[in-house]
């Protein structure tokens, strides 16, 4: 309902206006707030809007607040074109306007959302006529070469793919980066390794695995803090990389493209898409962050390496803290590299992305890393004064005992292991569902839907958490039929698939439609907040504002169908309550499909 919520508004606007004309000066109304401050109605039973504007407004025009708000309505009352959209509004408490839509509006909103693919959602409109659509990266998941992708990179990824859709949803044009860990010293050791340890690696196509490399880590570092040797030579290792040895390129190529098979397998069972763009991309441009940060005389040397020290963030002694941009041995590090991205991607074509937004998807551990980053960015001008920057932070994902989510032995969660137990224990519960049911199924089935119900219900138990905060991981909530969960979902929408259906294709024309229940008319209100929803999550970034909004609603839709008629019902009741069962179902397909999560017609 945001298209009459910001029409009325408008018309509250002008009626707030009014009102400050007949007590204070024109030339004093600048300083007051005409902000009507219009939020959804916290009950139903209050109508569907609430102005609250009149409370703050009584100390500067003197007045109490229930004088100034039925001085308000008296002027949307005489407003035509508000009384065509509303019923007269009414006042409670202290000054809080209620505002009712009309019936008859309603409908017609309604019949809008049947008749609308996009369910009322717009297209982002860019703020001046003459500019592109915004243009929107998104740095999500990053796992490192030569490591598996564990349980942390779980969050990263189908978090920043849920805001990736909601945005491309919304029309903005999104570029979907993952900052792989590519480059950097970790590889003189690995190198080391594997020409000592495997040389045939480097001869023949396919010789390792990923599993293979992530032993082949372990035992390289373990050697590289217990071997002064071992150490020089992947330290002569590193420099024969960065100077573009053909034999080091040549291992470093082979450990990155085995890790990236491995990787997008689990890309593709989780349906993620991205543009792989690693540190290596930035590379050559890093020397250009040292020169331009000399050149704004922001770099300070400090100890003999190259620092910008950060403003309003302190150190326990009191001093501000520096962001090391490049070491004492002339090496770069982390925070380089991420200066280095931002002003690539910020810099217009063809020498950067041109994006109007950047936003990080990484653990919340990162949040100080990135606020100096961000602040070294601004104050070199890379981001443009219109542009915007930010950090979207996640908690840790925990065990059921409370504590970080690790297997018995004590290692981290590798996410492969994670969505493979999902996906069985989905058909272990599937499988027994069908045989107290009676049912026979064929294999194809019982596989689509098992693995389809378990990784929906790991993306789900995810995506329902405010990322903020920690969550604690458990199969058994997650992959309940009852409560706030994927299979729960899933099951209410095949079910009303189902039911509109069986109802067949209604012969009544859409200008016919009518509701008398007041089950039916809460569905209603329900379903046309569905584009509400998607500037929420748009603007705030929080993925489970979705989550609580598709279950809501399908608790909605339950209580109406519990209680009202539909197939037994005789026209234009049928066609209207099958209307609320269709809109329902796109309603719900399309919400799930926004947080990556694939339907079925059968469960």
């Amino acid at each position: 309902m945001l298209s009459l919520s910001n029409s009325i508004e408008k018309m509250l606007r002008i009626a707030l206006k009014r009102v400050c004309l007949e007590v204070v000066e024109d030339s004093d109304i600048v300083g007051l707030s005409l902000d009507p401050q219009l939020v959804t109605a916290s009950k139903k039973e209050f109508g569907d809007f609430q102005a609250n504007c009149a409370l703050s407004l009584a100390k500067p025009l003197k007045k109490p607040p229930r004088e100034i708000a039925f001085a308000i309505v008296e002027k949307l009352q005489r407003d035509d074109s508000f009384l065509d959209l509303c019923e007269p509004p009414s006042i409670a408490g202290p000054g809080f306007i209620n505002i009712r839509l009309r019936t008859k509006c309603l409908i017609s909103e309604f019949i809008d959302r049947l008749e609308d693919k996009r369910l009322g959602v717009p297209f982002v409109e860019s703020k001046e006529s003459d500019k592109p659509i915004p243009s929107v990266i998104i740095d999500f998941s990053s796992p490192n070469i030569a490591k598996e992708m564990h349980v942390g990179h779980l969050r990263s990824t189908i978090i920043g793919d849920s805001i990736a859709r909601v945005l491309e949803f919304r029309g903005y044009s999104v570029l979907r980066l993952n900052h792989v860990g590519d480059w950097g010293t970790q590889f003189g050791m690995l190198i080391t390794h594997l020409k000592e340890v495997a040389p045939n690696a480097l001869e023949k196509v396919n010789a390792i695995d990923l599993g293979d490399l992530v032993a082949f880590y372990r035992e390289a570092k373990q050697r590289f803090d217990n071997d002064l040797a071992f150490q020089k030579a992947s330290r002569d290792e590193v420099v024969k990389l960065q100077s573009g040895n053909s034999l080091s390129l040549k291992a470093w190529k082979l450990l990155c493209d085995q890790s990236r098979k491995e990787f997008q397998k689990i890309y593709d069972l989780l349906d993620i898409n991205l543009t792989e763009r690693g540190e290596s991309f930035y590379n050559s441009y890093l020397q250009g962050v040292i020169d331009d940060l000399n050149d704004s005389g922001l770099l300070v040397l400090d100890d003999g390496a190259k620092c910008v020290f950060l403003q309003g963030v302190t150190g326990k002694d009191g001093k501000p803290l520096p962001v090391i941009v490049q070491k004492s041995d002339g090496g770069f590090n982390y925070s380089t590299t991420d200066l280095a991205a931002i002003r690539y991607r910020f810099s217009s074509p063809p020498d950067g992305d041109g994006a109007s937004s950047v936003i990080y998807v990484t653990d919340a551990g990162q949040a100080d890393h990135f606020l100096g980053v961000f602040q070294v960015a601004q104050r070199a001008n890379w981001i443009p004064p219109d542009a915007h920057v930010e950090h979207v932070p996640f908690g840790l994902v925990q065990g059921e005992d409370g504590k970080k989510l690790k297997t018995r032995s004590g290692d981290t969660v590798r996410l492969r292991d994670l969505l493979e137990q999902a996906v069985t224990r989905a058909e272990i519960d599937l499988r027994e569902r069908l045989k107290n049911e009676g049912r026979d199924e064929d294999e194809p089935f019982i596989k689509n839907v098992s693995q389809t119900v378990g990784l929906a219900a790991v993306k789900y138990a995810d995506l329902s958490q405010n990322r903020i905060t920690n969550y604690q991981f458990s199969f058994d909530k997650m992959l309940s039929l009852q409560g706030n969960t994927a299979p729960y979902l899933l099951y209410a929408l095949v079910r009303i698939s189902g039911i509109y259906r069986k109802g067949g294709a209604s012969t009544l024309p859409v200008t016919q439609i009518q509701f008398t229940e007041p089950q039916e008319w809460n569905l209603l209100r329900d379903l046309l907040k569905f584009d509400e929803v998607i500037f929420v999550v748009e603007n705030e970034l929080l993925p489970n504002r979705l989550c609580n909004y598709l279950f809501e609603l399908s608790q909605a839709f339950n209580r109406f169908y519990d209680q009202v008629p539909v197939l037994k019902a005789q026209d234009p009741q049928r066609s209207s309550r099958l209307a609320l069962c269709r809109l329902t179902a796109d309603t719900l397909s399309q919400g799930m499909g926004l947080l990556g999560i694939p339907t079925l017609e059968r469960m």
